[in-house]
């Protein structure tokens, strides 16, 4: 008999060797069998996993495991998402080589990730800061920008003029710089941008066919493209009011209908009429620079306080040229949406209610809700924005919302009025109205507009991929030759100097350009970590093709990815870039698909509770003792006996300590334990709750299989070879028990019903155990059918406790690796149940159920209600009329 106690110490590293010996992870490219792609999204080295990994790596980890035993050829990469910020601090800050700090750590990692057992095929792996890969992107930016995929444009940015860098608006905090606590400026620079605008309508209608991905994700993605079909109007404006003789301003709006609830405009703090106005009003031009100080982030924007100035322009009504509405610069609109101006219906919009609430402009319901009076109907602190009939709206009364737009489109459509602006001041209604100037233009035209906006990618920083371009001041802009790539990062840079290292090295960005040889200057930008991000699952089909970024005969076979895994907090980004990726690709020769993934699935997160100590410090779990008493849970520190508050169950995070080291669990239990945990204890998508007593709970699991498998191998020795003729009850009992798991077990792992599947396992286990427990010497088709049981539960939790599964393999006398086996075939017939339950009902109304032979004709079925005492007392007494049997579902008694 084997040892009683497995050691998960000395098994695993056992296995993972012979599995890296054997190679039996790594795919290959003209494998002619079905592919399978998963893909778990790839980390970034900070230096060390946490415990979140091992539950995104683990779920990934038993499909593909599944689906390779299942006979598909399994790709299941692993890389690193290399570039960022974090290795440049790490450089100000330690004075550490960014390459030498990041390679340091994903040598750390990878250790780490091993560790874990995961069937991965690490010929694939690479890192995005590997020249070999960056030389690939590089090339796909050229390729972008000859297709039009990639300009160089002039943006609004936000400045911090201590670290000199641009910033996303989620880093300006306060108005304020996230790192250097500067006050943030806003510039205007020139930055490249990827065209993804040219896929808006497409990247919104295809998230139709992503019936595979959740219906959450689908929605964020549609929301931040955000699709709305409106009308463009250009209001007049009163010339003795407007600063420079501007003559109209124009918004765009999706709620045309109520125009004569109107009762003031607002354009953004940088919009040119803003501009205009602000140079002949120093007041103005304060709350502007105060506006701009607090950042342009829309989570800003819709918690900050509503903020106006009224400039003293005013717009002229479109149906009534006496109507003049007051023009106001405002903190809560944006120059990026629509045109930076719009007109506010305070009675239907609960931000424009909170305004004219503020500034006492007052308001006019225009929709009427069905069943209200509509001479009764007022609006004081909360806008309706519901259905309706409209009203106070002269010409539109009594007519739908959806009629009333149509009626104000058609007459603006019908209205025509010279455009008289500069072509400068005309621009930001668009090139086609600058070009217009002059001419009759319609006032209202129909649009539709996206929120979604071009993907700026410059980024000034030193460890991101560099940007492919040169400035030469005769040519201008001109692309690296592509015998020229990589353009590779210099290592001898020095962090002593704020901004960009690359702005400071003495030599690196000199260069002479390709096209008329004078002297000129690489881009000192490099590229969003994003886009690292947004093509590398392409790239692992063939990483070791030298010269392009992708094998088209490859990639087209191998992608797109059947099943991608990853946080719900890249459910709009990343996804979002990558879907674009996917079809600039296309565009350019790279790929043959639109979508690169075809499943997606965002995993919950691990989350602890937290403690304190009286003065309000954190202290980690491992320095806590959690004891259970009458007055429920205490905590005190294990050194000290110091009592400890027991907080929230909050998201594992170093400001809170709350988090567990994974090196610390697999130390302890072994990697299955800390697999078979993650997946048992919630549903996938769903946050886990780390809980020590139930961690030791999955480690007597553990041991109990072990021993289960132990006890069945030694009944499976005197087992007959060959199937036997005949089974008796017990046997059949367990064989419909092993094949019933089987089933379900495989359809779970199919839906990724993780937590599920492991309970089906238990419950398999219990029975086999529970035949292991009779008395008795096993008859010969009961111990063959103990064999094949055993077998079956070994390949069932191979997946999910892979060292496991492969020591019982052997104690089990089976043929090479349980990874290398094929997965069971199920016997269909042992899922046929010999009875079935029906529900009993009497005149209607459910009184029990019974349990009837699957074969039983009516007779027995009716004699055997008619027995039930429910049915006896409801009947009362009274004569059964008739007897409606439903077959294999419903028993009706009528009295």
């Amino acid at each position: 008999m084997t040892s009683e106690r497995y050691n998960a110490r000395e098994s695993e590293p056992r296995w993972q060797r012979q599995w890296d010996e054997k190679a039996i992870f790594a795919s290959k490219n003209d494998d002619p069998r079905p592919k399978y792609y998963v893909l778990e999204m790839f980390p970034y080295p900070s230096g060390r996993i946490h415990i979140g990994h091992v539950r995104n790596y683990t779920l990934g980890d038993v499909l593909a495991r599944f689906m390779r035993a299942k006979g598909y050829n399994v790709l299941h990469p692993m890389g690193w998402d290399a570039f960022g910020l974090p290795a440049e601090n790490a450089a100000i800050e330690r004075k550490v080589a960014p390459k030498a700090w990041t390679y340091d750590n994903i040598a750390a990692m990878k250790k780490q990730l091993q560790s874990i057992g995961l069937s991965l095929d690490w010929t694939r792996e690479f890192a995005t800061c590997d020249p070999s890969y960056y030389k690939h992107q590089q090339k796909l930016f050229l390729d972008f920008l000859r297709a039009g995929l990639a300009e160089r444009e002039k943006r609004k940015i936000n400045w911090d003029p201590v670290d000199m860098t641009v910033l996303a608006n989620e880093q300006v905090i306060d108005g304020r710089g996230w790192r250097s606590g500067a006050v943030v400026e806003q510039r205007e620079m020139n930055q490249w941008v990827f065209k993804i605008t040219k896929y808006a309508q497409e990247l919104l209608d295809a998230l139709d066919t992503l019936d595979r991905w959740p219906d959450k994700v689908r929605l964020m993605q549609r929301n931040w493209i955000g699709r709305s079909e409106g009308l463009l109007i250009r209001f007049a404006l009163d010339p003795a009011t407007a600063p420079n003789g501007e003559s109209e301003l124009k918004i765009f709006t999706t709620r045309h209908d109520t125009l004569f609830g109107a009762k003031f405009m607002a354009i953004a703090p940088d919009h040119p009429l803003a501009q205009a106005a602000a140079a002949k009003n120093p007041r103005l031009a304060e709350f502007i620079a105060e506006a701009k100080r607090h950042g342009t982030a829309q989570e800003i924007i819709d918690t900050a306080e509503k903020l106006g100035f009224d400039t003293g322009i005013k717009a002229i009504h479109p149906f009534d040229p006496n109507w003049k509405l007051p023009v106001y610069v405002a903190n809560f609109v944006l120059m990026e949406y629509g045109t930076g101006a719009i007109f506010g219906c305070p009675a239907h919009d609960q931000r424009d209610l909170d305004f004219v609430n503020k500034y006492g402009l007052g308001n006019t319901p225009v929709v009427c809700p069905p069943d209200v009076d509509p001479k009764s109907f007022v609006i004081t602190d909360v806008a309706y924005d519901g259905d309706g009939r409209m009203i106070n709206s002269r010409f539109l009364d009594g007519m739908t919302i959806e009629q009333a737009k149509e009626e104000v489109a058609k007459r603006l459509e019908g209205t025509k009025r010279p455009l008289t602006d500069s072509p400068a001041q005309a621009e930001e209604g668009g090139k086609n109205a600058a070009q217009a100037v002059g001419s009759n233009m319609p006032v209202g035209e129909r649009q539709v507009n996206f929120r979604l906006r071009d993907w700026g990618i410059s980024r000034q920083r030193y460890w991101g991929c560099p940007i492919p371009v040169i400035h030469c001041p005769t040519c201008g802009v001109v692309p690296v030759p592509d015998k020229d790539l990589p353009v590779v990062l210099p290592e001898d840079v020095t962090f002593d100097k704020p901004g960009n290292a690359l702005d400071h090295h003495p030599t690196w960005k000199h260069v002479t350009c390709p096209q008329c040889g004078g002297k000129a200057q690489r881009e000192t930008d490099t590229m969003d970590t994003f886009v690292d991000s947004s093509w590398y699952f392409a790239r692992f089909t063939d990483p070791w093709n030298e010269n392009a970024p992708t094998t088209r005969a490859v990639v087209d076979r191998l992608m797109p990815v059947d099943q991608y895994i990853g946080g719900v907090e890249h459910a709009i980004l990343h996804l979002l870039y990558s879907r674009f990726f996917a079809r600039a690709m296309k565009a350019t020769g790279h790929i043959g698909i639109d979508e690169p993934f075809a499943g997606m699935f965002t995993q919950g997160m691990v989350v602890h509770e937290t403690y304190q100590k009286a003065d309000g410090t954190y202290v980690t779990p491992a320095e806590v003792k959690v004891d259970t008493g009458v007055n429920g849970r205490r905590a005190s520190l294990m050194t000290s006996g110091e009592e400890v508050s027991i907080g929230p169950i909050e998201k594992m995070s170093k400001s809170k300590r709350n988090t567990v080291d994974p090196d610390d669990i697999i130390q302890t239990y072994g990697a299955d334990v800390a697999r078979w945990f993650m997946l048992s204890d919630s549903p996938p998508d769903r946050d886990v709750i780390w809980s020590d007593e139930r961690v030791q709970g999955a480690s007597r699991f553990v041991q109990r299989l072990w021993r289960l498998v132990n006890e069945s191998a030694e009944i499976a020795k005197a087992a007959p070879t060959a199937r036997p003729a005949a089974f008796g009850a017990d046997a059949l009992a367990i064989r419909k028990a092993a094949h019933g798991a089987l089933d379900k077990v495989s359809t779970g792992i199919e839906k990724l019903h993780f937590n599920v599947c492991l309970a089906y396992i238990r419950e398999f286990s219990n029975s086999l155990g529970e035949t292991l427990a009779r008395p008795g010497q096993p008859s010969p088709d009961l111990a063959w059918a103990v064999r094949e049981a055993v077998v079956i539960l070994v390949q069932l939790f191979a997946p999910m406790m892979p060292h496991l599964a492969e020591e019982s393999w052997q104690v089990l006398g089976q043929p090479g690796l349980v990874s290398e086996a094929g997965w069971p075939q199920i016997e269909r017939d042992l899922l046929v149940e010999d009875t079935v339950t029906l529900v009993v009902q009497v005149n209607g109304k459910k009184r029990g159920e019974v349990t009837v032979a699957r074969n039983a004709q009516n007779p027995e079925i009716e004699a055997a209600v008619l027995g039930l005492d429910a049915v006896k007392q409801a009947l009362g007494g009274k004569a059964v009329r008739k007897v409606i049997i439903v077959p294999m579902r419903i028993v009706n008694v009528v009295g």
